[in-house]
């Protein structure tokens, strides 16, 4: 899979993005128009939708790009927010699986996608067990 040029917009004018955050904040439904017919998005990619307008309603630049399958290191841990050394310690513990391309890792986009979901849940490695109170 080939990666497309990422597409930069610049933050909206502070009134357009104050009207697309206060219309965000006030909304529960999202819906898209595509020529004139309305489009249900799936639950990731209506996150994704609201993620982006989100932004654009706080003023930020934005960049959408498309992320390849197989990943470097370098690529999967920029994804993950975390850094290179941290990711191939992980690899080399076995947390995050790893296949090799000669002597260079790449990584699975799913297998990191997976490791940040666990993250996010409560019971996740970032959880430490509480002792009981008495």
């Amino acid at each position: 899979m080939a990666l497309i040029a990422p597409r930069v917009t610049a933050g909206l004018p502070a009134d357009d993005a104050l009207n697309l955050a206060r219309s965000l904040r006030d909304s529960n439904d999202i819906t898209v128009f595509v020529d004139g017919t309305v489009h249900r998005l799936p639950g990731e990619a209506r996150d994704a939708v609201v993620d982006l307008l989100a932004r654009l309603g706080r003023g930020e630049a934005v960049t959408v790009s498309s992320v390849e399958e197989m990943l470097t290191t370098s690529q999967a841990a920029e994804l993950a927010g975390i850094s290179h050394t941290y990711l191939r310690n992980m690899t080399d513990r076995g947390e995050i699986p790893v296949e090799y391309r000669g002597t260079h890792r790449r990584i699975r986009l799913a297998a990191i996608m997976a490791w940040l979901d666990r993250q996010k849940k409560p019971d996740g490695p970032e959880q430490a067990e509480q002792p009981e109170q008495a």
